[in-house]
Formats: structure tokens, C-alpha cells, sequence
């Protein structure tokens, strides 16, 4: 048994509809996290490197995977997939979007290449001193999955001070924030763009953004799984 089947999914859909993120704990182990923080100066694992101030980003620096994949990151996205398609179907329903995703992952990323996004988004983020993300949403094109995952490689308190996740929400009553507390190896399926809120007068959209504030000091090492790929 994988540590996907032990999550609670039916806890993990209920949160993500009622706050649009939801943690699953301990989804990698410490050893995990620590080869996938290591290999972040393997360039040959990597097909671009960004330094987030040159583009208006925050601070920091983040590079996206080449394909293939790393064996454990090529899993886990495929693993993750078929478990939160069904939420996105769902709410591709409730906001009244005419999209449904594939049961298969692949079958998905088949989709994406043939309408030119053929380029891998997952990717391993690192920050220093100071260095912030600002908030953004990781769309990269016209196919989009509505949710994605974080996975925190490093030790809060331990690696790093600060560099806290932020989800922040704009609806028809203002915004709101929220700072959201990791520990290495916890995962955060979150909203990639919006989400369904239910409201007097049916389903209405609310976007969603996210972002890292300032680290005090030390290092933080985060992966990103996003499930459509970038033209």
C-alpha cells in the first residue's frame, strides 16, 4: 500500500470545497525530500532556471524539470491525478465550464501536447534570506488543471525561518488571507486558479492566488507538481 492510499480523500475533497487547499501529511519522507533538495544542482535534471527578481516574481529562484521526469516525481504526479480528477470535474460542473478531464493522467498531457503545451512544469523552488514569491497562479496555457500540489523538501524552524505559505482568496465580499503551516514532507493540494462557492443564488467563481512570504534566514526547498504542461 502507497502512502496515497492511506490519506483520508474523502477529508482531503472536503476541505479543498470548503477553503480550496487541503494538506496531506507526511505524503514523502524525510529521505525523499532530502534527494529531491540535493538534486537541485544537478543541471541535467532541468530544462530552464529561473531567478524570480528579473521577471517581477519576488526573490529567489525556482528551475522546472526535464522530461523524463525523476522516477519518484513521474509517480507521484501520475498517482495524484486519477485521486483529484474527479474533484475537477466537479467543479468544472459546478462553475459551469464545458471541460472534463480524462480518468488517466496521460491521457490529460496527451491533450496538452496536442494543443502545443509540451513543455513539463514540475519544479523544485529555492529560497534564501529575504526571498519571497509573489502571489501568482500557474496557469501556462489554454489546458489547465484546476489544482496542484506543493510538497516542502525543507525543515521549518530547523532549514528556515519565515517563508510561510499564503493562499489568498477575491470574491463579491472583499478577500481574505491565509497563512498555511508545512512540515518536510507535507504536500498542500491547492486551487490552481478558481474554485466553485456556493452562494443564495447557485455556484459562483472565486479566485484563488498563492505565494511565500519573506524567509528570515536559512534555506527552503519546495516541489511543485502542476498536471498541465506549458506551451
Amino acid at each position: 500500500m502507497s502512502k496515497l492510499d492511506t490519506l483520508d480523500w474523502s477529508r482531503i475533497a472536503a476541505d479543498l470545497d470548503a477553503r480550496g487547499h487541503a494538506v496531506a501529511a507526511g505524503l514523502l519522507t524525510p529521505a525523499q525530500c532530502e534527494a529531491l533538495a540535493a538534486g537541485y544542482d544537478d543541471e541535467h535534471r532541468y530544462r530552464s532556471r529561473i531567478i524570480m527578481s528579473r521577471h517581477g516574481f519576488g526573490r529567489g529562484e525556482y528551475k522546472y524539470f526535464a522530461y523524463p521526469l525523476p522516477r519518484l516525481l513521474h509517480n507521484l504526479r501520475t498517482a495524484l491525478y486519477p485521486r483529484l480528477a474527479p474533484i475537477a470535474n466537479r467543479w468544472n460542473r459546478q462553475m459551469g465550464i464545458a471541460v472534463d478531464y480524462p480518468a488517466a493522467h496521460a491521457d490529460f498531457l496527451a491533450r496538452c501536447h496536442h494543443a502545443g503545451q509540451r513543455r513539463p512544469t514540475p519544479l523544485i523552488l529555492r529560497y534564501g534570506p529575504g526571498d519571497y514569491n509573489c502571489l501568482h497562479q500557474d496557469l501556462y496555457g489554454e489546458h489547465v488543471f484546476p489544482l496542484q500540489v506543493a510538497v516542502l523538501l525543507s525543515r521549518p524552524g530547523l532549514d528556515f525561518t519565515g517563508g510561510e505559505f499564503v493562499m489568498t482568496e477575491t470574491d463579491s465580499g472583499g478577500q481574505r488571507a491565509e497563512v498555511l503551516p508545512l512540515r518536510q514532507g507535507d504536500a498542500l493540494v491547492f486551487t490552481v486558479n478558481q474554485r466553485p462557492v456556493a452562494g443564495a443564488r447557485g455556484w459562483r467563481r472565486v479566485a484563488m492566488r498563492h505565494g511565500v512570504s519573506a524567509l528570515r534566514d536559512g534555506r527552503r526547498h519546495t516541489l511543485g507538481v502542476i498536471f498541465h504542461d506549458a506551451t
